[in-house]
């Protein structure tokens, strides 16, 4: 039998069924995505031997696949070492610890916001710092009088900027692996675009808060966190080192990899030094991640975590993720789709609306943000290529709107956490989730002026002169 283009219909038909098997398991179920992508990626593989292509060319795509993803599984792989190395040291608790400092009841909304980006920051999760410190805000606000949904808005718009812009966070790593770029690139480029929506998020939000200005809080509840972390751990400005040189090897574009290390390295010097902590458990948090003791539920939920173990849940998904991407992209069956789709698409700013819009729909139907970021990076790689554009550009793109819509969605699994987390549904929070929202719509603005736009293997923006 010889091998043909696929056909528009069996294209559609891969990833009809890789929708529906991922909606019936996560939202009817749910399952984690892994099986669902398993099974997504087999019935992919039968449309491959259909269109002609023989089993060992199916399986090198599978192969080719997970090869494109293979820096990005290292770096989740070393980035676990260095949560748990940070963790037992005392640099996560120390950050937490100083971000909750600047709570005052003139500014809560504000300083909800930067205190859940911090703590989003410091350990590379959205759903720890909503489940952890966002509760215990969310008690704060009750008492101040604030209405749920907008203080839910606030702690999701900080744990969602820290998620997006954490080097420990999972999807900023798997955001440019999809693209073909590496984190701390991915990561530069972000922050103009990111910043713009992140202020106009801490002005809107001071602009709310001065209605509640006058309202008495008691702030039992941080004074405990803040008692437990000085109880469990040695709290210095000098923890603070690591975190800033990681910054700095960004600033100066040193690889991803030995970026990270260097953290590790830190964290595994201040250990003994600040914690007392020995070589074993050292080694223990590295592999197993840190568990924390210290009495109190809400910090021991934070900061139980990290290790290289616990990262093995992203790992094992992005490895069958890019197996389907694999399939789907070695045979032609994402050529035959997004060719349909860019028909109408001539402008670099059309090529960055349509990614965003086809993100926000896999969030709504294939309901996982890691799938929302993995099958559009997939899709449209070649078309950014193609029209010289840096793959940072299309990472940009997918973690604007992969990441952060995931939590607008009411059945998404991210919109289901944060309703059971929170107590506040997707559709009362919405609005007010403005960091969410403003952000893929200001890298879509912002891609007619260049500032999102970024030509291959240069570091400066693209400036667009037209939309034709």
């Amino acid at each position: 039998m010889n091998v043909r283009r696929p056909y528009i219909y069996e294209a559609i038909l891969s990833f009809l069924f890789l929708i529906i098997v991922m909606g019936i398991g996560i939202a009817k179920f749910e399952a984690d995505p892994h099986i669902p992508m398993l099974f997504g990626t087999a019935f992919a593989a039968l449309m491959a031997l259909k269109i002609g292509y023989k089993w060992e060319d199916v399986e090198k795509s599978m192969y080719d696949g997970i090869m494109q993803a293979l820096q990005a599984i290292i770096i989740l792989a070393i980035i676990g070492v260095l949560i748990g190395v940070w963790l037992l040291s005392g640099v996560v608790p120390t950050m937490i610890y100083y971000g909750l400092s600047i709570l005052s009841p003139s500014i809560f909304l504000v300083a909800t916001v930067i205190i859940c980006s911090i703590t989003s920051l410091a350990t590379g999760t959205s759903w720890g710092a909503a489940g952890t410190i966002g509760l215990a805000l969310m008690g704060i606000a009750q008492g101040l009088g604030i209405p749920a949904p907008i203080a839910a808005g606030a702690i999701i718009s900080g744990v969602y900027f820290g998620d997006k812009m954490s080097p420990l966070s999972d999807t900023t790593n798997l955001a440019p692996a999809m693209a073909g770029t590496d984190v701390f690139t991915h990561i530069k480029f972000m922050l103009p675009t990111t910043l713009i929506s992140y202020g106009i998020t801490l002005v809107l939000f001071l602009i709310i808060g001065f209605r509640f200005r006058s309202a008495q809080v008691d702030f039992s509840v941080i004074e405990q966190i803040q008692s437990g972390l000085q109880s469990s751990f040695n709290i210095s400005p000098l923890l603070l080192i690591p975190p800033v040189v990681v910054i700095v090897a960004i600033a100066k574009k040193v690889p991803a990899i030995p970026g990270i290390f260097i953290g590790i390295i830190l964290g595994i010097i201040f250990a003994p030094i600040f914690q007392g902590a020995n070589f074993g458990d050292i080694l223990s948090a590295s592999y197993g991640g840190f568990v924390s003791n210290t009495g109190l539920e809400t910090i021991d939920d934070l900061l139980t975590a990290g290790g290289l173990e616990n990262m093995l849940y992203s790992i094992s998904l992005t490895i069958i993720a890019m197996m389907f991407g694999g399939i789907m992209e070695k045979t032609g069956q994402l050529e035959v789709i997004v060719e349909a789709l860019l028909k109408r698409v001539k402008s670099i700013p059309g090529l960055i609306t349509l990614t965003i819009a086809t993100c926000i729909g896999s969030n709504a139907t294939m309901p996982e943000q890691y799938i929302s970021i993995v099958v559009p990076g997939r899709m449209y790689a070649p078309a950014y290529k193609e029209r010289g554009l840096h793959p940072k550009t299309l990472s940009n793109a997918l973690e604007s709107a992969g990441t952060l819509t995931s939590a607008l969605i009411p059945w998404n699994t991210c919109g289901v956490f944060l309703y059971g987390v929170l107590g506040v549904s997707t559709t009362a929070y919405f609005k007010w989730a403005f960091f969410n929202y403003l952000t893929p719509i200001i890298v879509i603005l912002f891609s007619f002026t260049g500032l999102a736009v970024a030509k291959l293997n240069e570091d400066k923006p693209l400036k667009v002169k037209s939309a034709k």
